[in-house]
């Protein structure tokens, strides 16, 4: 990874932000993804499969059930570039076989683009959070997609997020409550 997109995604602080590669596995997140998110290391790297495996994430994101489909539709819309792709077989095998809701959505066979998607989050540490979630692709990579997260005005995201990734934040996120 060069160090530009590093800088890049550090430089977005204290707001969340990460990479992924064109089968949506996780290249690259900031500690603000790690806080308000819940990505680490010791789940599925790859986005969507986290998206519908990850107890931490689903029972962060209050309107899971919509942004579901939207997350199938743009992950198809994914495939579409490269329908024979192996790499996107193998992800779309796995996440049918771990999540019966993705194979149910992915059967839908709904498709839209890439772009921008509100979410809605319940942090235990923080309460509500909106973000605008925003992929942009790397021309120079054109394998690689920047995710940014922005905090939208409602229950001011962005001071809360602020907060999580200050000392006092990171403190309390070392013994986060349950859900």
């Amino acid at each position: 990874m060069c160090a530009g997109l590093h800088r890049l995604i550090d430089a977005w602080m204290p707001f969340p932000a990460h990479i992924m590669d064109a089968y949506w596995n996780t290249v690259l997140y900031n500690d603000a993804a790690s806080l308000a998110l819940g990505m680490r290391t010791e789940i599925s790297q790859n986005c969507l499969i986290a998206f519908f495996t990850d107890p931490l994430y689903r029972a962060r994101a209050k309107s899971w059930q919509q942004v579901a489909s939207q997350v199938v539709a743009q992950f198809r819309a994914a495939c579409s570039e490269c329908p024979d792709d192996e790499g996107f077989q193998s992800v779309i095998a796995e996440a049918k076989e771990r999540s019966p809701e993705f194979a149910e959505l992915w059967a839908g066979r709904d498709i839209a683009p890439g772009g921008q998607l509100a979410k809605e989050m319940e942090h235990p540490l923080v309460g509500p959070l909106f973000v605008e979630s925003t992929q942009l692709r790397v021309p120079a990579r054109p394998y690689l997609t920047i995710v940014l997260h922005t905090p939208l005005p409602q229950v001011d995201t962005a001071a809360k997020l602020e907060w999580l990734c200050s000392p006092e934040g990171r403190r309390g996120a070392m013994y986060p409550l349950a859900g």
